[in-house]
Formats: structure tokens, sequence, C-alpha cells
């Protein structure tokens, strides 16, 4: 593996490159960059399938968003869809770069939240030659859906842009429990959010730089995004579509099912891993091992790596 720094914007964004195995220097590879979750740093969800995909002879990088774990920006915790988008297109600048990098062999995967910027740089990311998503979101959806009342949300942030531009603190909200203690105390028993709280906050994948707070002014430029609506007219690529099996109020499924509908392309694939739901994609290798083995093959055939 190697640490990789690049700029996105005036933003400093760290990565890792995962690198396959023999890897030499002097050859030219196919590289696959990856996009992650929201609140997610490089060391979660993007390394589990990152390795998987170097195993199979591919070069993944995998990164810090701008103002989130070891990347720069300010203010911290901020989750900005335009700049979730813009690093990706600052990551494929990173590879042209790299002598070891076939520019004509690079693709995309986006995981969750990061499915949504994934489709969203795609569209107007030629380089990047096959797109594949995994419990993909498009964020801003998701979070009309979920949210009470998200037009109260937007006269909330109003109000909160207002007094942190007078001098009021920021404002940072936890994107889910900090624990399955406080999950049990306020009441939750949605599963999937409690399989979130494992993975994040108690599992061996909970990690330092994954902060669990979102600025709260982000639900702005959040609630805004539309990730989506331009794929039948720009999203040309060949396409790969993963979804578990198991719906819940995440609606990756369904995400996934309307994402593959709206393709244009006449290279596409969806694929239901029985039984596995948003956050089971994540880490549990019964499922993991299943979406790998796909996205491998689905880019062998559009990067291929013996070329």
């Amino acid at each position: 593996m190697k640490r990789i720094e690049f700029e996105s914007g005036s933003i400093n964004v760290v990565g890792n490159l995962h690198l396959p195995p023999d890897f030499d220097e002097g050859r030219g590879y196919p590289a696959i960059v990856l996009s992650t979750p929201g609140s997610s740093v490089k060391e979660q969800i993007g390394a589990i399938y990152a390795n998987r995909l170097a195993a199979h002879g591919y070069l993944a990088l995998t990164f810090d968003p701008s103002f989130q774990g070891e990347s720069g920006g300010e203010p911290r915790d901020s989750e900005d869809p335009a700049a979730r988008v813009g690093d990706i297109h600052s990551a494929v600048d990173c590879l042209m770069t790299l002598p070891f990098v076939d520019d004509q062999r690079v693709g995309l995967l986006g995981i969750c939240a990061g499915g949504g910027y994934a489709i969203k740089a795609a569209q107007t990311e030629r380089r990047f030659k096959a797109v594949g998503t995994v419990v993909a979101n498009d964020i801003g959806e998701a979070m009309r859906r979920l949210l009470p009342d998200y037009r109260q949300t937007l006269l909330d942030v109003a109000e909160q842009r207002t007094s942190e531009a007078r001098g009021a603190e920021l404002r940072r909200d936890p994107w889910i429990p900090d624990s399955l203690q406080q999950a049990e105390a306020a009441g939750i028993d949605d599963p999937e959010l409690l399989d979130a709280v494992s993975f994040y906050r108690e599992s061996e994948y909970r990690h330092p730089n994954s902060t669990n707070r979102l600025l709260f002014i982000s639900y702005g430029p959040l609630l805004g995004f539309d990730a989506f609506g331009l794929v039948p007219e720009l999203l040309t690529q060949p396409l790969q579509v993963i979804v578990g099996g198991r719906r819940g109020p995440t609606g990756q499924y369904e995400a996934g099912q309307r994402l593959f509908d709206l393709s244009p392309s006449a290279h596409k694939d969806f694929l239901v891993i029985d039984g596995a739901g948003h956050y089971d994609m994540y880490h549990k290798p019964e499922y993991v091992d299943q979406a790998v083995e796909r996205l491998a093959a689905f880019y062998a055939r559009y990067l291929p790596p013996g070329s």
C-alpha cells in the first residue's frame, strides 16, 4: 500500500493506494477509484473493498473526503456533495500523474452515499471507463425521505448559518448514536440503524479518524443534492449495480433499481446479494466476497488486468 496525497481545489486530500500482488512500478496497471459512504474514512469500507480488488490485479485508491479524516479543509465534519464529487475528479487527476497507471483503464466504485457521489461524478468524467456501485444511495433523496420534516430542517439551517456568521459556535450533530447503549436509551429499534451503530462505533472497524459528527449546516447542500437526475442523458459508461436482498429504511435496493432503470447503457448488470442488508454489504465476507467477485468480472471486461 502506498500513501497518496493530492490537491482537491485548495484542500490536501490523503488516500491509500492498494497495490496488486507482485506490484512492479515498471508496468502499467488498471486502477479503480473508490467513493465511500458518508462519515466513513479510508481505513473502513473503502479498505475492505480496495484490498480485495487489489488482489484481483487492480490499483485501488481510497481516500478521506475533504474536511474529514486525515484530509484537510475547514470547517471540519462538512459533508458537501459538491466537494465529494470534486474529490473524485481530483483523484483521477492524481492517478493520471502516476507512471504505473494505465490511463485508458480507470474505473470507479461507489458505496452507499459514495455510490451517489460516484454516479454524479461519472456523468461528466469520461476518464472512467466502467462504473460499479454497492448499496448505492442518492443521499439527497434519502435525506428528503428520512428526515421528519426536511423543510423545517432547511429553516433551521438558515438560522444556524446566521448564528455562525455572527460568531456562534459551529453545530455538529451525530450521524448515528455513539453506541448501542445510547441507541437503546433513545428507544431505537430499527435493525438497519442498529447495524450501522454496531459497525461504525463498536466493531473492529471503528476508527479514531471517523468522528461520527456532521456539521449541521451540511444539511443544506445535502437536501438539495440530486445524484441520479441526469443519468439518462449523461451516464454512458458500462454499469454494475449491486444491492442487498434484504430491504430496509436506507432504500438501497430501491435506489439501485432506480439507477439501473435510468441508465441508458447497453452494458449494465444488476446483482442482488440474497439475505444481505445494507450494512452487511460493508464487511461480512459471505456477502462482500460475492460482490467483489462480480465487480472483478465486470471490471475485467472493461479494464482487463492483463492487457
